[in-house]
């Protein structure tokens, strides 16, 4: 299977790595001093238990992966419609994108770009950050719930989770990846947009009193808005199972706090506005993630002016 990785950052790499070995082409899309590390010696994925090392096709150009089967949609959200109109004039018609992006939004975006029946969403689990500049490191579980958004790309789907297995890959597939990404929105509210202002990592928030405390508060609010939105599920064991799976990442530095520490932009309005807003249109009351998401607009202000 021909592979595009578009976003090649510690998700695209650590997914397109496998892939890689397990006998796919893949072609990893990157910029900056990056994709120069990744020409100049390959790319390096440190897991716990090995290294895997790639040694080509990395680009910067978005035409490169025109003869993709499958891409591996990677953006951080704030690109993603930028991303995805440069794709869509040189994608193969036939490709499949595979959105493994924080959030619940980009999918509504790249279905109206690319259709409903080519568009599969995932929910991603894997902590793995950039270490230095063409190094990937990954520790912890990994896990894939992969899903259709299409009835007619079931078939499709079911073939991709088997590719994702074979790889070595934990994957899954789900009838239903938009309640499954829900789940996982819930957590990452939680806890990356309250980290990126304390600059703390899960297991201080966890740790701390008051941490603690106002992320316990950020977590009711956040599930009363998904059980308004009609998400169906259990307050209070969802609440406890954010929790619970917290205590298993307690080393992970969140994906926003790693963007506010490298003074790039945040995935503020992935992680925390659209649950402002839908809280807004919902008329559930949710004043300390409103507060957290004013801070974080005011940090992303300040990176656009720098910028």
């Amino acid at each position: 299977m021909n592979i595009g990785v578009a976003g090649a950052g510690a998700v695209g790499c650590y997914f397109g790595g496998l892939l890689k070995k397990a006998g796919h082409h893949v072609t990893f899309l990157a910029r900056g001093s990056h994709l120069t590390a990744m020409k100049e010696d390959g790319l390096f994925i440190q897991r716990e238990q090995d290294t895997i090392h790639i040694t080509n096709e990395f680009t910067n150009d978005p035409s490169d992966l025109a003869d993709s089967d499958l891409i591996l949609f990677c953006v951080k959200s704030n690109d993603t419609e930028g991303m995805a109109q440069q794709l869509r004039t040189s994608l193969n018609k036939h490709a499949l994108i595979v959105t493994m992006q924080n959030g619940v939004e980009n999918e509504e975006m790249l279905k109206a770009i690319f259709d409903t029946d080519r568009v599969l969403s995932s929910a991603t689990y894997v902590q793995a950050f950039v270490e230095a500049p063409g190094k990937i490191r990954q520790q912890g579980r990994v896990k894939l719930v992969v899903g259709e958004l299409g009835q007619s790309t079931t078939s499709e789907c079911l073939a991709i989770v088997e590719e994702f297995q074979k790889a070595g890959i934990d994957t899954v597939h789900s009838a239903n990846i938009l309640e499954r990404k829900w789940h996982k929105l819930l957590w990452n509210a939680t806890f990356n947009p309250l980290s990126a202002v304390s600059s703390a990592r899960v297991g201080q928030i966890l740790d701390d009193e008051n941490l603690r405390k106002t992320a316990g508060t950020i977590c009711s609010e956040v599930v009363e808005v998904a059980v308004k939105t009609g998400i169906p599920l259990d307050r209070e064991a969802t609440i406890a199972k954010i929790f619970s799976n917290a205590e298993l990442a307690r080393d992970h530095q969140t994906s926003m706090l790693q963007d506010r520490l490298q003074g790039k932009r945040m995935e503020v309005e992935a992680m925390c506005g659209f649950i402002v807003r839908q809280s807004a249109d919902l008329d559930v009351s949710a004043p300390t993630l409103h507060s957290i998401y004013s801070i974080l607009n005011f940090f992303d202000r300040k990176y656009v002016e720098a910028k």
